[in-house]
């Protein structure tokens, strides 16, 4: 297992603390990056057995903009095995494998906290494998990239719009999490009560955890962090898309409409929230 050439391509949070955990683990690591000095590494990810890929996938104003993934995996070896870890659309690694017939690519979402990233990779809780189709070739390549991750307590290799799907579950239900947490901070303060008794009263029951309760986070209020505001906003364009119930879409703008003015009253974040609904976002809040 550790004979095999490990590549990372993005040495941003997410790909320098996976890459970092290879190498203490004994495996050799190939990192490419736009900055030094990896830069120069280029041309050698094609020798890499396995490639994980962890590159921007921003949303914009025109949406879910998956671009840099699309040229970067360009790089990655013939018959060699891309892993996405980039936070992507459900059926975008169906796409990608189609215009790249003469590699395997899978997607495995990160579940890594920016203050944690680090012991997070270490100790992933799960190791989540999808696959474009269910056959015995793809499946032995996703077993291949499961051999050689950190052991987690939840193993599952499945589809790749599941694997899709699931990240975005994730990201979405916290993002409702810290939105409750600030209007339900809101009428604890307003009712003259004691928000740190509650909070921790309401985190101690297990079906609801600590994480997510303070709305007052990165001194500011609101869902912000490099992931939430674009990865509910494209969560959110694919409901219209897909589903497009009325009721439901209302449910949606609303919060993303509370969210903003949190993010905005505040002040925090506000770089990222330009970067996904563009400059006058500010102005028109």
């Amino acid at each position: 297992m550790y004979n095999r050439l490990i590549g990372f391509i993005g040495q941003g949070w997410i790909g320098k603390h996976y890459a970092d955990d290879f190498e203490q683990r004994g495996f050799k690591v190939v990192r490419y990056a736009m900055e030094e000095p990896h830069v120069k590494n280029g041309d050698k990810i094609k020798e890499c057995d396995i490639v994980f890929i962890a590159v921007p996938t921003p949303t914009t104003k025109d949406g879910f903009d998956s671009s840099i993934l699309k040229k970067v995996i360009e790089k990655v070896g013939k018959g060699k095995i891309a892993v996405i870890k980039s936070t992507i659309l459900p059926g975008t690694t169906e796409l990608i494998q189609k215009e790249n017939p003469d590699i395997y690519v899978v997607h495995s979402p990160e579940f890594l906290v920016e203050a944690t990233a680090k012991y997070n990779a270490e100790n992933p809780d799960r190791n989540i494998i999808g696959i474009t189709e269910m056959s015995e070739e793809l499946k032995k390549r996703a077993e291949e990239v499961m051999e050689v991750l950190p052991r987690a307590p939840f193993r599952l290799i499945c589809s790749s719009r599941e694997a899709e799907f699931v990240k975005y579950g994730g990201n979405c239900f916290l993002f409702f999490k810290v939105i409750f947490a600030n209007l339900f901070y809101d009428i604890v303060k307003a009712s003259g009560c004691d928000w740190g008794v509650i909070k921790d009263a309401v985190a101690a029951d297990p079906r609801i955890g600590k994480t997510h309760l303070n709305p007052v986070h990165d001194s500011g209020r609101g869902a912000g962090g490099h992931c939430f505001i674009k990865d509910f906003q494209a969560f959110v364009d694919l409901y219209k898309e897909k589903v497009n119930d009325e009721k439901g879409n209302k449910v949606w703008d609303s919060l993303i409409e509370k969210n903003i003015d949190l993010l905005v009253s505040s002040g925090k974040d506000l770089d990222l929230l330009k970067g996904v609904y563009g400059d006058d976002i500010i102005k028109k809040n």
